[in-house]
């Protein structure tokens, strides 16, 4: 049992004024394994006064030095890789492939910044005028559970390469994960005041953040509902906003697909991080004249599937990351059936043999029509629905008739075709035949699924305003 009772203010490790007490759990085995100490909103103003006070040198800041410590910062996190993948695995419960890659990409968005600063004109001439990049302020981000690692190193990145101070409220569930990166962190020497991190709820902390009015800009990834609360409560003092919300991605297998390479690709699209990820794949669209071919594979491969314990390697699907999530992902599937959905494969409760941990059965349904709401909600977990379409005029119909616009997903022989398919999507990234994460290209979405992006120039451009002078 381990107990946090700090936040991060100021370059250093404080009590916080807040005294709620939240309880961890391990949702492999449901073994409480600690509890946080929260902040309130009284914390959230000191890390914004603090972050505040750094604003003018950090604004200061050359490319050199912006470039000195994000670099710092890769390597604090690229050491002792065990020790993160150790905390992940143990209150979040992800499979050990995708523990592996958030810490890789973790310590690469350090990196990619840093090459961004460095290649970045922050003063340009337009016509006559002078104009420079400018950071607005103070920066507060709010991120989700489903990737702790990442979502923290990506608002601090940013917030370092555009020259902002950052507040930082992080999921309070994942506060084992932020000690530990935080102090990781701490190591980089960055000056006080310009990294600040405290533990809270989103009604508490999140919304002091919000209605800050030294605060000039929030970052926010989680679900669209609550962007929607923080865009409203940012109107009043005119933030800025950088939300990167949810999806319910398609995956369009073409009539020409080699099954054996697009169905393993369509299920780790869909399966990915056990279902919780705002990127999965989670609408299978399949050509009629191989519907049925397609469904008997998909059920086949899902078989193959090991669902348990994340720190075996062979697990694709480890637990879901709380009592409330598996509580969702029952009530969705309990809806498909209601709709009229046909189970092929899964269905609710946990696995055979499963008797403790938030494990849900991988479920795939058929017979899904676009309209129903397990088609067009964000289930967020390890349920797919498959779906027929008569040609690729209908595939791109469907695939773009959502409320969202994320990410989506062409699998198919003739890459030329595919990359035609993939044109014609409306989404913040279409990844084609299982093609490798691209730590460089931007990242976010068209509709629901945000406002602006992050990674690279597209993000700088975002934490930025220009400033132009003109002379006579």
């Amino acid at each position: 049992m381990r107990s946090i009772e700090h936040i991060y203010v100021n370059g250093e490790f404080v009590v916080p004024a807040g005294n709620e007490r939240l309880n961890l759990f391990n949702p492999t085995t449901e073994e409480k394994i600690g509890d946080v100490r929260l902040g309130n909103a009284d914390d959230a103003r000191a890390a914004v006064a603090a972050a505040k006070r750094a604003f003018p040198a950090m604004a200061a800041s050359t490319k050199a030095q912006r470039i000195e410590m994000l670099r710092s910062l890769r390597d604090a996190i690229a050491e002792r890789p065990d020790e993160l993948a150790q905390a992940m695995t143990e209150e979040y419960g992800a499979p050990a492939y995708f523990t592996t890659f958030s810490l890789q990409n973790a310590a690469s968005v350090f990196e990619v910044m840093a090459e961004t600063v460095a290649n970045y004109d922050f003063e340009r001439i337009v016509g006559k005028s002078a104009v420079k990049m400018l950071p607005r302020g103070v920066l507060a981000a709010i991120t989700p559970w489903n990737s702790n690692f990442g979502f923290i190193a990506t608002k601090l990145a940013h917030a370092i390469g555009s020259g902002s101070p950052l507040v930082i409220k992080p999921a309070e569930q994942s506060a084992f994960q932020t000690d530990i990166l935080v102090r990781r962190l701490h190591q980089a020497g960055l000056p006080a005041g310009v990294f600040n991190v405290v533990n809270g709820t989103g009604p508490v902390v999140g919304a002091a953040l919000t209605e800050d009015p030294d605060v000039a800009t929030i970052s926010f990834t989680g679900s669209t509902q609550a962007a929607k609360i923080i865009q409203r409560a940012a109107i009043d003092s005119m933030k800025r906003v950088v939300l990167e919300l949810g999806g319910k991605a398609p995956t369009i297998i073409l009539p020409d697909a080699d099954l054996d390479r697009a169905i393993p690709v369509a299920l780790m699209s869909g399966f990915a991080n056990s279902g919780q990820a705002c990127v999965a794949g989670t609408r299978i669209l399949a050509p009629r004249s191989r519907l049925t071919e397609i469904a008997e594979r998909l059920k086949i491969e899902t078989g193959r599937f090991r669902v348990g314990d994340p720190r075996d390697p062979d697990v694709r699907i480890g637990p879901l990351a709380n009592p409330a999530q598996w509580e969702r992902i029952q009530a969705y599937i309990r809806l498909g059936i209601e709709e009229g959905a046909t189970l092929l494969t899964g269905g609710t409760g946990r696995p055979a043999g499963f008797e403790k941990g938030w494990f849900a059965r991988p479920t795939i349904f058929t017979d899904v029509r676009n309209d129903m709401r397990i088609a067009r909600e964000e289930i967020f977990g390890p349920v797919l629905c498959l779906i027929a379409y008569r040609d690729e005029d209908e595939a791109v119909e469907i695939a773009n008739d959502s409320n969202y616009g994320l990410q989506a997903y062409v699998l198919g022989s003739d890459l030329r075709q595919a990359e035609q398919i993939a044109a014609r999507l409306m989404a913040g990234r279409v990844v084609i035949n299982g093609a490798p994460h691209d730590p460089r290209a931007p990242f976010g979405g068209f509709k629901q699924s945000g406002i602006g992006r992050e990674i690279g120039a597209f993000g700088l451009d975002g934490m930025l305003e220009p400033r132009a002078i003109l002379t006579p």
